[in-house]
């Protein structure tokens, strides 16, 4: 029976998440269950997928100028499945987490798990600690580099402003994110997202095809061991955005039907990043590793300019997926996170959006910045920690005996699994955080002499600056 009452609530009617509606029969309830209470398996598929791919996109084409054609498909093709098994150690370790807290009668009501708090229940506080600075450091970062991206695209279309201006403009718009109560509350805004990145993806692919290749294009990478691996660390961050597993799983119905879902949303990814990639790589070849953003390469059309406004909305979107994780740590820290009110919870995020805006400005480098974050903070929230996690919490023969989830028979059992593990923990440590923070680092630190700390337009033509 006690089994049977865990299950029920892991597996989820997420009775203990929802705030009280009224009469769910009320045409305002049905409105609001369709377009802003999302906790389905699609719900989460949009999400994933949405927020996996976002101004990366941009400049996938200027990795592969890094990398050379070869390289670029099979980094994307190697980190898009390695980021789909550690999302799936995410998943395991959030249903065990969760299981042996409701054995314990613990009551999630009003309360958003959160991935440090896994690490926390499941192998201390030490544990906890390390998670949380990392996570919060890469999603401080990234939505840093959200607001980076908006600046970028919109001086396409307006270059009357300098981009540290539409910086200023657009910290301002993506602070209205602090209303959005939780990830179960991105139902219209996922879908929205994965349509907005599908267009400009299929845009950047049919509008470098049509274009042809530029005169005298050469295609020469990799031609430096610095920018081969600065362009395989983008690569390891743009298949690292699963820092948000644990919310995303926590805003669904059921769970335990994420497991392969991360793996489902990789795979659609990457029919949008393989060709476009490929397409602008194959027209504009080493032009590109002084064009960041592939939108800049482009003619300018009303189909440039309706991608352009796309992808600002969709960052928009994606600031908030990385912002509200951070949203979240901060309630809790001043103790607000489970107050009733949405306009206190409001108010109280707004000192999270600060240190964004003011790191934006400082470092506006749009394509570099990805690679440096990729390298010494992906590598570890996304990869290595959940890795060892996974070994370290099972290491006990107890408790793999009653695992919630077992290893997938096709791995061979926990041997397997433990192998696979071990081999994400060594080539992450070697080549993502190693050499990618080498060659990054020194790529950024490029960046900073050749421009300076807050400069005003990064990569703009000379006249517009």
């Amino acid at each position: 029976m006690a089994s049977e009452k865990v299950e029920t609530i892991v597996a989820g009617n997420y009775v203990e998440m929802e705030r009280d509606e009224g009469d769910s029969s009320s045409a305002k309830s049905k409105f609001s269950k369709l377009f802003w209470h999302g906790g389905s398996v699609y719900d989460a598929w949009f999400s994933c997928a949405s927020n996996q791919v976002a101004q990366v996109l941009l400049t996938l084409p200027y990795s592969f100028s890094q990398l050379g054609m070869l390289s670029g498909i099979l980094f994307q093709l190697f980190y898009g499945l390695m980021g789909s098994w550690t999302a799936y150690l995410i998943s395991v370790l959030y249903v065990e987490y969760r299981t042996r807290k409701e054995r314990e009668k613990v009551d999630f009501r009003n309360h958003v798990i959160q991935w440090f708090e896994v690490l926390d229940g499941l192998l201390g506080k030490h544990w906890r600690n390390v998670g949380l600075f990392f996570n919060c450091t890469f999603l401080l970062f990234g939505s840093v580099i959200q607001l980076i991206a908006c600046a970028s695209n919109i001086y396409y279309i307006n270059d009357n402003l300098d981009k540290r201006t539409w910086t200023y403009i657009f910290g301002a718009c993506c602070a209205t994110t602090v209303f959005i109560p939780s990830f179960h509350n991105y139902r219209i805004w996922s879908f929205l997202g994965l349509i907005m990145t599908s267009y400009t993806a299929w845009y950047l692919t049919i509008a470098s095809l049509i274009h042809g290749q530029i005169e005298g294009v050469k295609h020469s990478g990799p031609t430096k061991m610095v920018l081969y691996f600065t362009g395989a660390t983008n690569i390891l961050y743009t298949f690292g955005g699963h820092a948000v597993t644990v919310e995303i799983m926590h805003a669904m119905w059921k769970p335990q039907k994420f497991k392969m879902i991360y793996l489902i949303a990789t795979l659609y990814v990457l029919t949008l990043t393989l060709p476009s990639a490929s397409a602008v790589y194959w027209a504009f070849g080493d032009l590109l590793l002084t064009h960041a953003n592939a939108l800049s390469l482009l003619p300018r059309t009303g189909f440039r300019d309706t991608a352009i406004i796309l992808m600002l909305i969709h960052q928009f979107i994606t600031f908030g997926f990385a912002c509200t994780p951070l949203y979240f740590v901060w309630e809790k820290f001043i103790g607000v996170h489970e107050t009733k009110s949405l306009f206190k919870r409001a108010l109280a995020r707004l000192p999270v959006v600060i240190p964004i805006w003011f790191l934006a400005i400082i470092f506006p480098f749009f394509g570099p910045i990805n690679s440096t974050v990729g390298s010494l903070l992906v590598s570890f929230t996304v990869y290595i920690i959940p890795s060892l996690a996974h070994m370290i919490t099972f290491a006990p023969a107890a408790a793999r005996e009653n695992a919630v989830e077992r290893p997938p028979s096709f791995l061979g059992g926990w041997a397997g699994m433990y192998s696979m593990n071990a081999f994400v923990v060594v080539w992450v440590l070697i080549v993502g955080f190693g050499f990618g923070g080498w060659a990054s680092m020194l790529n950024f630190i490029q960046q900073i002499d050749t421009f300076g700390l807050f400069t005003k337009c990064y990569q703009c033509p000379p006249h517009k600056a």
